[in-house]
């Protein structure tokens, strides 16, 4: 019944708006990915490691997202809604409550000055932390980061977002309801920030520095949460194009004591022709503390990981990609193994 009046509720608003000549302000999109990817572990229950959200299921073809967008853009209102489903949203979304799984972005924005490109925003909205998001086809590589599966995907709260008159810098600030969440935990009541600063001194160049301040933790804790994240990209559109990050966070990880994890990644990406490309990654995530990343094992969690992928552009907006990857851990976390191999393909279709 609920779903069936939300539904009532957007139609009549799409009649309304037709009515007075706004929907030609309305833009749609989708996305689908279809993967099937090989887990050499061969984990039994088909699930791949706890510290991956996309292509998460081994041995099986599957969906790892399928998204329908909306947005809506006037002079001084914007608006956007995406709905999702597929194991991204499955499993990255697990903690939030049934309704919520399904959002990938709704957010409402109002410009607030008449002089400056500054506007104020609220809702679910993608993360301001890290180059990668859940949508392949966007991304370099076909499956994410070390670093970005276990970093924020989205976040829920109110952005105030400046953009320089030619682009070149954008600042934003955020106020959070906190790590990676839509509905704040009970046992969570102090808020979390946000910074994210980027500089754009040619079309080929973008360096970002963006930060998480808060915490993830029940207030009896009194831990305080800090994610720096900076990365530098490079990108010849025809040719060549180099991608460098880093995280480094702190965290309590008991009662009384704090912990550092770090990730460095460098990702190259050749293009071949028009239709053809290459991407290769190298990563190490180190997080001994186990603060975001739980084995159970005396060294935590300290891994390499290596990628390689072929992208080749089929039709239109469809690609086809493949992936080896191979993780080297420093203790036995991979089915009684310190190494992990796994071979991903997948096919995109971007609307």
């Amino acid at each position: 019944m609920k779903y069936t009046l939300l539904l009532g509720i957007l139609l009549l608003s799409l009649k309304i708006f037709s009515q007075n000549n706004h929907l030609k302000k309305f833009s749609f999109g989708a996305y689908a990915e279809l993967y099937y990817s090989y887990d050499f572990s061969s984990p039994q229950n088909h699930e791949k490691s706890n510290f991956l959200y996309n292509h998460k299921r081994h041995n099986e073809v599957n969906f790892n997202l399928l998204l329908l967008k909306a947005n809506y853009t006037d002079k001084n209102f914007r608006a956007n809604l995406g709905l999702m489903a597929g194991n991204y949203a499955q499993y990255n979304l697990a903690t939030e409550p049934t309704w919520a799984q399904f959002i990938y972005e709704a957010t409402i924005g109002m410009s607030i000055s008449k002089k400056q490109n500054l506007w104020l925003e609220a809702g679910v909205m993608p993360s301001h932390i890290g180059f990668e998001s859940a949508i392949s086809a966007d991304c370099w590589t076909l499956t994410r980061s070390l670093l970005a599966e276990n970093s924020p995907y989205y976040e829920t709260g109110i952005k105030l977002g400046y953009t320089s008159k030619k682009e070149h810098i954008i600042i934003n600030i955020f106020y959070l309801n906190g790590w990676q969440k839509i509905v704040k935990p009970n046992n969570i009541q102090k808020p979390s920030f946000g910074t994210q600063v980027i500089y754009k001194p040619s079309n080929n160049i973008l360096l970002n520095y963006s930060t998480f301040l808060g915490t993830d933790n029940a207030d009896s804790m009194h831990a305080f949460r800090q994610l720096h994240n900076l990365y530098l990209q490079y990108d010849a559109t025809s040719k060549f194009g180099i991608t460098a990050g880093l995280d480094v966070g702190m965290d309590k990880f008991n009662a009384t004591h704090y912990g550092i994890w770090y990730s460095p990644v460098l990702i190259i990406r050749q293009r071949i022709n028009k239709k053809t490309s290459l991407a290769f990654r190298g990563e190490y995530y180190s997080d001994p503390k186990q603060i975001i990343i739980s084995t159970g094992t005396n060294n935590g969690f300290q891994t390499f990981g290596f990628s390689s992928n072929l992208d080749v552009a089929l039709h239109g907006n469809i690609k086809f990609r493949l992936e080896g990857k191979m993780y080297q851990s420093k203790d036995v976390i991979f089915s009684n193994k310190k190494n992990n191999y796994a071979l991903t393909t997948n096919l995109t279709l971007k609307l």
